[in-house]
């Protein structure tokens, strides 16, 4: 039975069970579509990477003898929708079945089905072959269950996959590391020179521009620094094992201006194309750590366990449960615009100006300087939480809506009102200047609370508890912080509020 396969930009997996045996009968069908470069705007690091990293497989396919339609972006013949796409292959190689592999993101979920439902031939859904979870086993894990408690999933899943387990009791005696995982980096131990592939990505960059996408951000053409076949993630797995998995743990939520990766994997995106697996990812690193036990505390890797194992999983299967309502929540009803500055990094705060810069050169940053300084910041001045969506899930490499939606819009936003995480993530100045080194050369002090060279944070969290303090009322976390609101004066809160209010009101200023 002659047969279309596609495969999405985000399916680059080279083993799966699809590609087992090479034949006639299967043809695969790729492509770099406008439906996909112009959902939102994206960085051009972000276009390039998924580019570059679709070829690459689809070139692996074809020297492994499979019959691959390809189509670039800038391809006469490219539909650029996946609808008129896959209707003319069928039409034109006379194709007798369509098969698809499940996509991550609803969007793309909901299209396949209606595209199946439109075309003339039988079709048939496969699962990626990607993840430990299926789309439905959180949902059935937390049945029954008020709470969906990250901390329960993450200890079923280490039983049920047997990963840092000493019989069923977990290897160094906890479950959880966390409290050992908040170091700050202030120069020592050396950090190593990040791997990067530097590539030149010269004709691929002509290519998107003269296809005329609309593009944000920076790069080098000549030196992309990402990886984008399945041999360079596998490089960059194994320098991560030998040059970064000693610290990693203990400085995962270290801030610094001089350090943008810190110890940290950079894997997130060679596994969110699926170049890679968490399987593979997970093993590997769990194997290098029982093979140098005496140099590697397991805090190191049990954290980086916790992040793959436990909140990558986790994430996704709070999408599925949710979606699609999940992508409309606003619980806290925050409606301001997101600030210029979010797109030019031009602002006087030096902690934000710092992690939004790098996000814009590097279209990546880690996971506190997305959640405690730039997410931080955005529900302090009560942004709307659809604004804060659009630039997370454009901004990153690593961004598809499966895990950019359930972090922005439940764990940084708390726009679901606590589905994921039981408290907001907001802070006021103290805590960005306990975990780096961004307030020491900031405009403003961080220990001045209110006036005009009080850090904007300090003010904007005390506004913050103030405005939405009916919201958290009976969450047990957040009751020393408003008792804290409650004892302070009437003339201290003013002023604080004063401030506040000029600092969202024109937020370009400060």
């Amino acid at each position: 039975m002659k047969t279309l396969r596609l495969i999405l930009g985000d399916q680059l997996n080279l083993s799966h069970s699809w590609l087992d045996q090479v034949d006639d009968d299967h043809i695969y069908i790729m492509a770099e579509m406008r439906q996909e470069t112009d959902y939102v705007k994206h960085h051009i690091q972000k276009v390039v990477g998924f580019f570059r990293s679709m070829r690459n497989f689809s070139n692996a396919l074809q020297d492994k003898g499979h019959h691959v339609k390809y189509f670039k972006i800038g391809d006469h013949n490219n539909p650029q929708e996946l609808s008129k796409l896959i209707k003319e292959i069928i039409s034109k190689h006379n194709i007798e079945k369509f098969e698809y592999q499940l996509p991550d993101e609803y969007r793309l979920d909901k299209q396949l089905k209606e595209i199946c439902e439109a075309i003339s031939v039988p079709s048939e859904a496969f699962d990626t072959e990607h993840f430990y979870t299926s789309r439905d086993e959180l949902k059935n894990h937390f049945k029954g269950k008020k709470q969906l408690l990250m901390e329960s999933f993450y200890r079923m899943m280490r039983k049920k996959h047997n990963i840092l387990m000493v019989n069923d009791q977990p290897e160094g005696g906890k479950w959880n590391f966390d409290q050992s995982n908040r170091k700050k980096w202030d120069g020592s131990p050396s950090i190593p020179k990040e791997l990067s592939f530097d590539t030149d990505v010269t004709e691929l960059l002509e290519e998107i521009k003269n296809a005329e996408v609309n593009t944000f951000g920076n790069i080098d053409a000549q030196n992309f620094p990402w990886p984008t076949s399945y041999k360079e993630c596998s490089a960059l797995l194994d320098f991560f094992c030998s040059k970064l998995l000693t610290y990693f743990g203990d400085y995962q939520d270290a801030l610094h201006t001089q350090e943008k990766y810190l110890f940290h994997s950079r894997l997130s995106f060679a596994m969110n194309t699926k170049m890679i697996s968490p399987k593979e990812v997970i093993d590997t690193v769990v194997d290098y750590y029982y093979e140098h036990r005496d140099d590697i505390h397991i805090s190191q890797v049990e954290g980086f366990v916790r992040q793959i194992l436990g909140w990558r999983e986790y994430m996704r299967g709070i999408y599925w449960k949710e979606m699609p309502g999940y992508a409309k929540l606003n619980k806290l009803e925050n409606h301001n615009p997101l600030p210029d500055f979010f797109w030019t990094g031009k602002t006087k705060m030096n902690c934000l100006h710092n992690a939004i810069a790098q996000s814009l050169d590097n279209a990546y940053a880690h996971h506190i300087q997305r959640l405690m300084i730039i997410g931080n910041y955005a529900l302090l001045t009560q942004v709307n939480p659809d604004e804060v969506d659009a630039w997370y899930l454009g901004v990153y490499i690593d961004a598809i809506e499966w895990v950019e939606i359930t972090n922005t819009r439940g764990m940084s936003q708390f726009a679901d009102g606590g589905l994921v995480a039981t408290k907001p993530y907001v802070s006021s100045a103290n805590y960005i200047n306990k975990m780096g080194n961004y307030c020491k050369e900031c405009s403003y002090s961080h220990t001045v609370k209110s006036g005009e060279k009080s850090c904007p944070f300090n003010s904007l969290y005390w506004n913050f508890l103030e405005e939405k303090k009916s919201h958290f009322k009976g969450n047990q976390r957040m009751s020393m912080m408003l008792s804290l609101l409650e004892k302070k004066s009437q003339q201290e809160l003013s002023e604080l509020k004063k401030r506040a209010e000029k600092i969202i009101q024109n937020p370009n200023d400060f």
